[in-house]
């Protein structure tokens, strides 16, 4: 049990400073194999606890760069390690997703937009912009199946990230075994392109990757061997740059990535995409976060909630979700970097940003904001029950770093100013405080809906 604490441990102060298992090794006890042969079961004496926690609380938060040079020569920075933009950074994320209950709560929000659809034949179609991880999506997949269990369903999800499509698509085979009527399309694609699967640009029409895989046989097994073998084309295929204007990431190549079981091909013919002809029309869009916090208002709208809104089918429904703040996550935040202000567009400027884009169309939906007692709701950091009560001795350094890093993230903090506030130990007293406060960490997000009228003008 220790040795498993002690893990937890290390795994949050590596992926909060960016060290390989081996590194953090090397630094705390000279040894580099030393995490995997913990990992492995090998024993760890009192005195190596000791001295792996006192190199932790020594460094937590400090500037590594030194002893990381003396090690291998040059440092993590110059090697192009810890060049991230913090929003896109991939450790940060894994560990804000794996310690939080966002996923799950925004699922359950999403979940309950099903009693307000009607389907059309000739299937229950669902957008998914910006799957992430896929546990939202799959979630909802499971409630969709609770609820419309002998409708067919068309699936469509946006992700640029190769590493999201793959944590996807691992949660896809028990989905086919308990509802084998599904077709399930995943494209990188951008938002005003996703929902029709088709670029605008006719020489990018060219370039589209479309491939479909039937999947053979009728058990999980057998599904994930075959969306196993997917992983060379993924690698192949599903690349991203960052764009010369903006800085963000872009495809290198459109992509179209299809699947169906195999049995039900003829019950599905109606419900196939078609290249290059493929319809949005979509019963439900999810956009959970699909937008920076920091985004300018007019970009929000006019480039992600608008096209998406537009994708909706009538009676359709779109539920966005965004970050709200003022919250303990905000307040640890606030007390580094007092008046930090990430959190600026609410739903009610977004949702009139929104009806002017939209321009004459405006009046086939449905945009009035909803009141606060249903807008809001919260999700929670996960923390071992009594860890951070009154009467607990201390808090552990996992749950700091974790409750850290997801403050930070989803501020969006910049890297930059992450490296300059970790110099010292203020932000860890300043996260213990907060948690001490109000007996744990937690975030508010904030919901909207826009619908599409079904008879339309």
């Amino acid at each position: 049990m220790e040795a498993e604490i002690l893990l937890r441990e290390i795994d949050a102060f590596c992926r909060v400073h960016t060290l390989a298992e081996s590194t953090f090794g090397r630094l705390a006890v000279n040894d580099g194999k030393f995490v995997g042969r913990l990992k492995n079961g090998g024993k760890v004496t009192t005195s190596t606890v000791e001295r792996v926690r006192a190199f932790m609380s020594k460094n937590v938060g400090a500037d590594l760069t030194l002893a990381l040079k003396s090690l291998n020569g040059k440092s993590d920075s110059e090697r192009g390690l810890t060049n991230f933009r913090f929003y896109d950074n991939r450790q940060k994320y894994l560990m804000f997703v794996n310690t939080c209950s966002e996923k799950w709560v925004v699922a359950d929000r999403v979940a309950a937009e099903l009693e307000h659809i009607r389907p059309r034949p000739p299937a229950l179609r669902v957008f998914d912009a910006g799957m992430g991880d896929g546990t939202v999506l799959a979630r909802v997949m499971r409630a969709m199946h609770h609820q419309f269990e002998k409708y067919p369903f068309y699936i469509v999800g946006k992700e640029i990230s190769l590493e999201d499509v793959r944590l996807t698509l691992e949660k896809m085979p028990d989905r086919f075994f308990e509802h084998p009527a599904t077709v399930l399309a995943f494209t990188n694609l951008p938002y005003a392109e996703a929902p029709w699967l088709t670029p605008r640009d006719p020489v990018e029409i060219a370039r589209v990757v479309w491939k479909e895989v039937a999947l053979k046989g009728s058990t999980t097994a057998a599904f994930e061997r075959q969306i196993t073998e997917l992983q060379g084309f993924l690698a192949e295929n599903w690349r991203a740059t960052a764009s010369k204007k903006t800085g963000n990431p872009v495809y290198q190549r459109p992509v179209v990535l299809m699947l169906y079981r195999e049995d039900c091909r003829f019950l599905l013919d109606g419900v196939l995409p078609r290249r290059g002809l493929a319809q949005a029309d979509f019963d439900l869009v999810i956009a959970s976060q699909p937008y920076r916090a920091r985004a300018s208002i007019g970009f929000k709208a006019k480039h992600v909630v608008t096209p998406l809104a537009r994708a909706l089918g009538p009676g359709g429904r779109l539920i966005g979700i965004h970050s709200h703040g003022e919250d303990p996550g905000l307040e640890i935040v606030r007390r580094v970097w007092p008046g930090e202000a990430p959190f600026q567009t609410g739903r009610q400027d977004l949702l009139r940003e929104v009806r002017t884009q939209l321009g004459k169309d405006a009046h086939n939906f449905n945009l009035a904001p909803a009141a606060d007692s249903k807008a809001f709701f919260r999700y929670d950091m996960h923390t071992l029950p009594g860890e951070i009560d009154q009467e607990a001795a201390s808090i552990g350094t996992s749950t700091l770093l974790a409750a850290w890093n997801a403050a930070v993230y989803v501020a969006q903090i910049e890297d930059e100013r992450l490296a300059a506030a970790m110099a010292n130990s203020a932000y860890i007293e300043a996260t213990r405080a907060v948690l001490r406060e109000h007996g744990g960490l937690w975030f508010n997000d904030e919901a909207y809906v826009i619908s599409r009228k079904r008879d339309l003008a």
